[in-house]
């Protein structure tokens, strides 16, 4: 457990306790209260599930009490080692007076996400962003995209391109996603629309129709209409061809076991829209920089070439029949763009580490390993650690 700077600088003078651990990142102590009353600190289960089935240690950083540690130092340790787990926690990321009382604010968990999601290479860990994580990683996405067509529309000039063909190329992809941004609504099912453009609080993450807590059967992802979502059509066959070059875990596993349940402990959700604007845009800006990588590589944008490649939808929930959570989890997709190859993580709003009854390791009886392999979360946290690790 680091716990401050000095257990942190303990740690990075003994590279292999970090090299073949876990990397556990806590928001908050727990992730809210089982229907016993207990307060669940998942992150808990997340070690014992690794140490159980992989003989694998974990490192906890529980930033709630320690405060948020450097991330220029914290995010290359952690992503040298085996996978980093974001866990979630009881606070709501649409209101920062929730996270009083904790040393590490809303604004700084942000700062945290968005480097750890900039962070993916061909050398570094997987991460798994756990529901609240699941929802900062929403945010940081769109705050990301925001922040790269912001930059890139308030440059005259770049280094390197004399004629000015990388900035114009860039300039105009930025354009379009601005308009788009602008003009797309987030609307619930019941016809309320939380947000207006992308610039409101609640484009990303809006309260859900109902709480969902506890058992809910995984689905697969299912595209909009635009007709009747409002959602423009370019934004849904982007997404559509997304899910077409990649298979990813969450939805093989469900077409393989045909029913998967798995713990859910939430309120908010990650909405759609978002998702599927930010892959389009991370698409499109991917695409537009590739002729134009060794220009960018040297200047001030530099970064956006480290942005995700695309982010795909990977499941819903339903609640009596109807589909409540549309994106219940995500497959974040880097491509490298010299070799070609695609790193992953991933995010969800559910909680595999937990069991059905939502209780933690050490107040339960342990589970065996026998329960664990039966046990659909865990077998499914397992296949993320796994296909992660293998890139």
């Amino acid at each position: 457990m680091i716990n401050s700077q000095e257990d942190f600088e303990f740690l990075m003078k003994h590279p292999r306790l970090f090299r073949n651990a876990i990397a556990i990142v806590e928001p908050w102590d727990h992730v809210g209260y089982n229907p016993l009353g207990e307060h669940v600190r998942a992150s808990i289960n997340v070690a014992y599930i690794a140490q159980t089935i992989a003989d694998c240690d974990s490192i906890l950083f529980p930033l709630w009490s320690s405060g948020l540690l450097d991330p220029e130092t914290v995010i290359p340790v952690i992503s040298s080692g085996l996978a980093v787990v974001l866990e979630g926690g009881e606070p709501s990321v649409r209101d920062a007076s929730t996270f009083a009382g904790s040393k590490s604010s809303l604004a700084e968990l942000h700062l945290f996400v968005e480097k750890l999601l900039l962070s993916r290479s061909p050398t570094s860990a997987p991460a798994i962003f756990i529901c609240l994580s699941h929802q900062l990683a929403a945010q940081a996405h769109i705050h990301l995209i925001q922040k790269a067509v912001q930059q890139v529309l308030n440059l005259t000039e770049l280094q390197r391109d004399p004629q000015g063909k990388a900035l114009k190329a860039l300039q105009t992809v930025c354009q379009q996603i601005e308009s788009v941004g602008n003009s797309l609504q987030v609307k619930k099912k019941n016809g309320n629309v939380v947000a207006q453009n992308w610039h409101e609080p609640e484009f990303a993450v809006a309260p859900n129709e109902f709480k969902e807590v506890g058992d809910r059967q995984l689905l697969h992802y299912q595209s909009p209409n635009s007709e009747t979502s409002g959602i423009p059509q370019e934004l849904i066959t982007a997404h559509e061809v997304t899910a077409d070059e990649f298979k990813g875990v969450i939805d093989t596993s469900i077409e393989y076991e045909h029913e998967l349940n798995i713990a859910m402990f939430h309120s908010d959700e990650v909405n759609e829209e978002a998702i599927l604007f930010a892959n389009w845009a991370y698409l499109l800006l991917h695409n537009t920089i590739i002729p134009h990588r060794h220009i960018l590589a040297g200047s001030s944008l530099s970064w956006l070439m480290q942005m995700p490649y695309t982010i795909e939808i990977l499941c819903s929930t339903a609640h009596e029949g109807e589909v409540l959570t549309e994106c219940s989890a995500t497959c974040i997709n880097y491509k490298d763009f010299e070799s070609k190859l695609i790193r992953r993580s991933f995010t969800c709003q559910f909680h595999p580490e937990l069991l059905s009854d939502l209780r933690v390791v050490g107040i339960r009886q342990p589970p065996s390993y026998n329960e664990l392999k039966k046990d659909d979360g865990a077998r499914l946290f397992a296949r993320l650690l796994y296909e992660g690790m293998q890139e």
